[in-house]
């Protein structure tokens, strides 16, 4: 059934007689199950906000979200997130900062131990499980970040700008190896970037939203991904007539909005 969002508007009330703000309105979404919804658009645009509907953080202030037909009310197991400042807990070594959402569930140390296991040989840390996590590039602690939010076997994986503290080149890796766990996992995903590129290479919808109050303005489905999972070489994926005219046309719906806020 997957995540259907329906008319959903966030307003934030006003602490000092201002009108209260609107940060999203009436946002109509489905996520359906192995989709890899990206969302994009300018700063301010409601993008987080609409991450942290999804999430349980924030309550809607109209509409509803339900998640295979039953109702989000808070955070729970089902959706887990990823964030770009990955919030690992640097007393811990790799395995031990896997396995934490399991031990707080209650799982045993060898049940826990065995599960984190398979999530860190599919994200590439085999070599370093014992390994403190503040002794890794920012890459590799991303890959912490990913396999640790996998552990818990959510149904939908939210990531808030994983990648935007990488370098280019590590950054470009990071997409292909998120792509390939999609595709060998089979999450949902809800994926924010400010890069187009990135969105339009690693999604199979994009939606771009449109600044104050944020709404969904323009969607679109892409095939770049696919592409790339079906063997074609990432730069070849990226460097095609169709991947670069669609580019220039989502820069400039995104430039449009960013002229009409200035």
């Amino acid at each position: 059934m997957g995540l259907n969002i329906k008319r959903a508007s966030v307003i934030y009330p006003s602490a000092d007689g201002r009108a209260p703000v609107e940060a999203l309105r009436q946002i109509d979404l489905d996520i359906e199950n192995d989709d890899f919804v990206v969302a994009l658009g300018a700063s301010g645009c409601g993008k987080s906000t609409l991450l942290s509907l999804i999430a349980g953080f924030l309550s809607p202030s109209s509409g509803e979200i339900l998640l295979d037909g039953a109702k989000v009310q808070g955070p729970g197991a089902d959706r887990a997130v990823v964030f770009q400042k990955h919030a690992l807990l640097p007393w811990l070594n790799v395995i031990d900062n896997v396995a934490f959402g399991l031990k707080l569930q209650g799982f045993s140390e060898a049940r826990r131990y065995e599960i984190a296991r398979g999530f860190i040989n599919l994200l590439g840390l085999s070599d370093f499980e014992t390994s403190r996590v503040y002794n890794l590039s920012g890459g590799m602690q991303q890959r912490v970040g990913i396999a640790r939010a996998l552990t818990c076997d959510p149904k939908v994986l939210l990531m808030d700008e994983p990648l935007g503290a990488l370098d280019a080149l590590t950054r470009e890796k990071a997409q292909e190896l998120i792509l390939n766990i999609w595709h060998t996992t089979h999450k949902s995903v809800f994926f924010i970037t400010h890069s187009v590129e990135e969105a339009l290479f690693m999604g199979t919808k994009l939606i771009v939203m449109s600044p104050r109050p944020g709404r969904i303005a323009h969607r679109f489905d892409l095939p770049f991904s696919r592409q790339f999972l079906s063997g074609t070489p990432a730069r070849t994926v990226k460097a095609s007539r169709a991947f670069i005219d669609l580019r220039e046309e989502v820069l400039k719906i995104i430039f449009s909005d960013e002229e009409a806020l200035a």
